[in-house]
């Protein structure tokens, strides 16, 4: 058994949709609908946000605001942003329907801490009706976590450590420096350490990069983990305890927690370690 009580994931770039791919193709399909493009770099910049959140991040980025002056004959409002949510909320379903596939090696690591007698749980920047057919899907292929809470759900989103705690609350999971967040970028990492919990960044999986499962390991080790690099300094730099590829390195982490947590150590207390396995 271990002396983690849970351990608490992201869903996509973390558990599913290696690449983090979904939001990607919702986000452009709606902005492009509403005549104000959006580009890949802008939309990743804000991932990890409660959608609405990230909706008006886009749209408060100096070159997006000037395309809406220019498009829409003034500046935008929060009814032009309920506008691009109702559209948002149905292309994000079917997106993530297409992009929910578990990550290679998620549920191998789910079983790994069910095993430790660890429980399991989940935060989203998805609202629930996105996450409708994105659960069954990833229970099926072996992937249940005992909490999902969802964007909306509490009073506010990351980086706040509110989801997270809710999630906690509903695992009755404590205390907080037993507990890990584990996510793919970098506001889901200043969560967990809001949180008080021990937090683990996926620099390979997930936004950062944004590449497909298929394409990133195409290339050696050592090549991934160069293109990792940037995203490994904003992992630091949002003070994560440790930094692996992906889930399926899961245990790397684990383990340096449970022995941190032997010899009394605390979430944060000491600088970022990015920790990757042996090259096949």
């Amino acid at each position: 058994m271990s002396d983690i009580v849970a351990v608490l994931f992201d869903w996509a770039g973390t558990m599913i949709d290696f690449g983090s791919r979904a939001p990607v193709m919702a986000m452009e399909q709606v902005f492009a609908r509403a005549g104000v493009p959006a580009d890949e770099a802008t939309i990743r910049r804000y991932m990890g946000m409660a959608k609405r959140e990230h909706v008006v991040s886009i749209l408060s980025e100096d070159a997006v605001a000037q395309r809406w002056r220019d498009a829409k004959g003034g500046d935008w409002t929060e009814a032009d942003v309920d506008g691009l949510m109702a559209e948002l909320e149905p292309a994000m379903q079917a997106s993530a329907s297409l992009c929910r596939d578990l990550i290679p090696g998620a549920a191998t690591a789910a079983s790994a801490l069910r095993h430790k007698g660890i429980r399991i749980g989940s935060t989203t920047g998805y609202t629930r009706t996105m996450m409708a057919d994105v659960i069954p899907a990833a229970a099926e292929q072996g992937y249940a976590p005992d909490a999902v809470v969802c964007a909306g759900e509490t009073a506010q989103g990351r980086p706040a450590p509110l989801m997270l705690w809710r999630a906690m609350a509903e695992l009755s999971a404590w205390p907080a420096r037993h507990c890990v967040a584990v996510d793919d970028a970098p506001v889901g990492i200043v969560a967990g350490r809001n949180a008080g919990l021990w937090t683990i960044g996926l620099a390979g999986s997930g936004n950062g990069v944004g590449m497909t499962h298929d394409d990133f390991m195409v290339f050696s080790q050592a090549d991934r983990i160069a293109r990792m690099q940037p995203v490994i300094a904003e992992f630091t730099a949002a003070g994560a305890d440790f930094v692996i590829e992906s889930v399926a390195d899961l245990c790397l982490a684990i383990g340096a927690i449970e022995d941190g947590l032997t010899k009394g150590r605390l979430p944060g207390a000491e600088p970022t370690r990015a920790l990757f396995g042996k090259p096949a």
